[in-house]
């Protein structure tokens, strides 16, 4: 079930009225860092190590909440992350007002990459632009997820954030490099849309998710941008940089952040972030989707569409949320109601054609986001 954008806006405005507990001066890492503007980069703010490691940075680019042109919304949590030897850049300039679009995140990517080339800057040949990472916060989220195609782009981190209309759902298809989500848990009022997006990410893509109790505020206004800031910055030590120390937060079923206060999910995840997940079956897929969530309950939707074969049977393997129970089901036949169910067709829509679908639903106990679905022949 979709959100609209305006209780998105009217919540991070609330949120981004809010002073700063701390001004988390230079943040925790080895690099104190600050931040600057640059007349080649209008309406941006920029956070840099003040004085430049040895090691090339990476670049961060980041939409903040509520889509604000005010470069240091989140200010705490980008001066973190560029302590720790990152180039981050935010849409807007410091203190600034209005709004920002998408576009903005491109033109950080490109000015970058300018100033690595051009001599006599003080970025020149000290960026890493084989290694970028857009990000945005809420409102911030989408403008992330309107570039995430970008070919530069590493990976892409949404953070309280999710596609608010089913029809904007081929920014989901489109995307081949990894993806991670940090949310507020369910009183996060994007706490649906990004659940919904994480059942509708294409199969193979490697993908974490992450859901901390906090709500949509977060945790980027306390000192060093606090649980939230600390993630991230080993989530980007480890896709940009190549930490796999900092990879096991979130890789595994020991990971770091599993069984403590992150409520953890993983997809394709491989500690070295570049083997390839064996390719999904072919001969048809399965797509899940929440159709209805209220507390306590939800009915969701499996759309199973045959491959380029007729296929005569099919069954789908549905890998339910931790919490979730299915009590009743419609146009197929349960194998099993917690964890993972193996659903089969019934004997009147097993016989596929070609690229036909046919579909079951089923009604349920707790929150029905986040499911996976994966078919097969039967």
């Amino acid at each position: 079930m979709r959100r609209t954008l305006l209780g998105w806006v009217t919540v991070a405005a609330v949120v981004l009225g809010a002073t700063p507990a701390q001004a988390a001066v230079g943040g925790s890492g080895p690099y104190l860092a600050d931040y600057e503007t640059s007349a080649g980069l209008p309406n941006h703010t920029i956070y840099r190590p003040q004085t430049m490691p040895a090691e090339r940075l990476p670049l961060f680019v980041w939409g903040n909440g509520g889509c604000s042109a005010n470069g240091l919304s989140q200010n705490n949590f980008l001066r973190e992350i560029a302590s720790h030897g990152f180039l981050a850049i935010a849409n807007g300039g410091p203190n600034a007002s209005g709004s920002t679009n998408s576009s903005m995140l491109t033109q950080s990517i490109d000015w970058a990459l300018a100033e690595n080339s051009r001599a006599g800057s003080k970025y020149y040949g000290r960026i890493d632009t084989t290694k970028i990472a857009v990000g945005g916060f809420s409102c911030g989220g989408l403008e992330a997820y309107a570039v995430s195609n970008d070919p530069r782009v590493t990976t892409t981190t949404i953070f309280s954030s999710g596609l608010l209309n089913d029809a904007d759902d081929y920014q989901l298809r489109r995307l081949t490099k990894p993806i991670a989500y940090f949310v507020g848990g369910p009183s996060d009022i994007a706490y649906p849309n990004a659940m919904d997006d994480w059942g509708k990410l294409p199969a193979g893509l490697p993908a974490f998710m992450g859901n901390l109790n906090v709500g949509h505020g977060g945790t980027y206004d306390q000192a060093n941008g606090g649980e939230f800031g600390r993630v991230a910055v080993l989530y980007l030590k480890w896709r940009l940089k190549g930490d796999t120390t900092a990879g096991r937060a979130f890789v595994g079923a020991g990971c770091g952040l599993c069984g403590g206060q992150w409520q953890v999910q993983q997809k394709n995840l491989t500690l070295d972030g570049d083997t390839p997940p064996p390719p999904p079956d072919s001969t048809c897929s399965a797509v899940y989707a929440v159709q209805d969530q209220w507390s306590g309950g939800f009915v969701a939707t499996v759309t199973v569409t045959a491959g380029a074969s007729e296929m005569n049977g099919w069954r789908v393997a549905l890998g339910l949320p931790s919490g979730a129970s299915i009590s009743s089901l419609w146009n197929g036949v349960a194998t099993g109601a917690t964890g993972t169910v193996t659903v089969a067709n019934q004997s009147y829509n097993g016989r596929l054609a070609a690229g036909q679908s046919t579909s079951f639903g089923l009604q349920g106990t707790g929150n029905g986001g986040g499911a996976t679905a994966t078919c097969a022949a039967g």
